[in-house]
């Protein structure tokens, strides 16, 4: 049976996955909409920047992270500043971690998603006064918003399993950061393979759960003509 402390393990790796999810999802939306429905020169570029976290190795997506939200960082020393705050090993920290790893994979997703949507649409309501985000918000985020929902369970799904970025920035604590991939890394060493072949079963089922829907969402994405 999974015990009180493998729960509160699981419970935090969802908080993380879901803050960090819904962090980077208004830059995944805007950067997913840019790249594809902007004509503005630049695109090139910023597909290669937001796919970086995908082909570095996380470890030093966490260091980056690191020197950003560190007490020397420009906005780690800041949040210190002026409100006393500190960032790094905390559950914040891994939900940054999480949501800057999975936010690639959402912005493909919803790159998909939107230029799915009739172009034709979104100039009839550009012709009738909306401006840009009124536009989005009313015409093409309601349109693709199967595709959009699907970037969010994928992203979440990539949120539950950080682990090289999240021990970075987060630091591997009991009960503050130790999310699953944490402690079924700290279990192992210890030797306890029982408890982390529980919590390898736990985190394979909710990345099942997330990925079916997911994969229900895509196929319902009606095809554009």
């Amino acid at each position: 049976m999974i015990t009180t402390e493998e729960l509160q393990v699981v419970a935090l790796s969802l908080q993380v996955a879901a803050v960090g999810t819904l962090l980077a999802l208004p830059f995944a939306l805007w950067i997913g909409w840019f790249l594809a429905k902007s004509s503005l020169p630049g695109k090139a570029l910023l597909d290669t920047l937001v796919s970086f976290p995908l082909v570095l190795p996380p470890v030093a997506t966490g260091y980056v992270l690191l020197l950003i939200m560190g007490r020397e960082g420009p906005v780690g020393k800041a949040l210190q500043s002026w409100f006393g705050i500190d960032v790094v090993f905390t559950w914040v920290a891994a939900a940054l971690a999480a949501g800057l790893v999975a936010m690639p994979l959402m912005v493909r997703a919803i790159e998909v998603a939107v230029a799915g949507v009739d172009p034709r649409l979104e100039f009839a309501s550009r012709s009738l006064g909306a401006g840009r985000l009124w536009a989005f918000f009313t015409i093409t985020a309601p349109l693709a918003r199967r595709g959009i929902i699907a970037a969010v369970l994928l992203g979440f799904a990539r949120g539950l399993g950080e682990f090289g970025a999240t021990i970075v920035v987060a630091g591997n604590i009991p009960g503050r950061t130790q999310t699953i991939p944490l402690f079924v890394f700290n279990r192992i060493q210890v030797g306890d393979d029982a408890a982390a072949v529980r919590l390898i079963v736990a985190s394979m089922v909710l990345a099942l759960l997330a990925l079916l829907v997911h994969q229900h969402l895509v196929r319902r994405q009606p095809a554009r003509t």
